[in-house]
């Protein structure tokens, strides 16, 4: 992700309910603090960003001014889509995608899930990537959901304490323009976690396979 980029354009201000003391008046004057800029933490021109996917950019901004602290729900296919992966498969596909990759975009976990920010198209076109792949044989290549144009999806709220147990950004946005990954370096991702993922060993036994249909007899009492 690139540098904090302060954006004013398109914030009004108003009310905060859970916020430092000195910024009540304002709900997204922390998130122009440079200081406060973290790759976890969203950003003034993140929020606007984030804004942008919906039909009405200032009204999505001001019901975040007025509760802050609350998750929202954002339409994909216009601005981003959506790829929602089991937690732990996300995290190695982060892996590959920071150390031999591209890097990622915008992250975030909900109810045990990641949701993996992708370039608008991404959720018509990765299907029919993995299904070339023959995906889907079990653990190694879990279930992926693609959440395009029609779907919604739940997205953190702007500040959120230590206690919170919501949806949370991993990897949050931070430009007006953050850059998206598109099907093709998600399916690399993919495909490489599948295969650092070593297959189930085989069960090996030194003794015959026993014939179901045989007559156990108890030979314990026999003298």
């Amino acid at each position: 992700m690139t540098a904090w980029l302060p954006d004013e354009t398109t914030l009004h201000h108003g009310d905060g309910p859970c916020l430092r003391a000195g910024h009540d008046s304002d709900p997204f004057a922390e998130l122009r603090e440079p200081a406060r800029h973290q790759t976890a933490q969203i950003t003034a021109a993140g929020a606007a960003w984030l804004a942008g996917a919906t039909a009405y950019p200032r009204s999505a901004l001001s019901q975040w001014e007025a509760r802050p602290t609350a998750p929202g729900v954002l339409p994909c296919g216009t601005a981003f889509d959506v790829v929602n992966v089991p937690t732990l498969f996300g995290r190695r596909m982060l892996e590959h995608l920071w150390a031999d990759g591209p890097g990622s975009g915008p992250v975030a976990s909900h109810r045990g899930r990641m949701l993996l920010f992708a370039s608008p198209g991404t959720a018509q076109r990765l299907p029919s990537l993995l299904d070339w792949e023959e995906w889907g044989d079990g653990a190694r290549t879990p279930a992926l959901l693609c959440h395009g144009t029609g779907d919604a999806v739940t997205v953190p709220p702007l500040t959120c304490g230590d206690s919170y147990a919501g949806p949370r950004w991993l990897v949050a946005p931070d430009t007006r323009n953050p850059w998206l990954p598109g099907p093709d370096v998600l399916l690399w991702a993919c495909v490489r976690v599948a295969r650092s993922v070593p297959a189930p060993m085989p069960r090996i036994s030194i003794f015959p396979l026993t014939d179901q249909g045989a007559k156990v007899y108890d030979v314990s009492r026999r003298r």
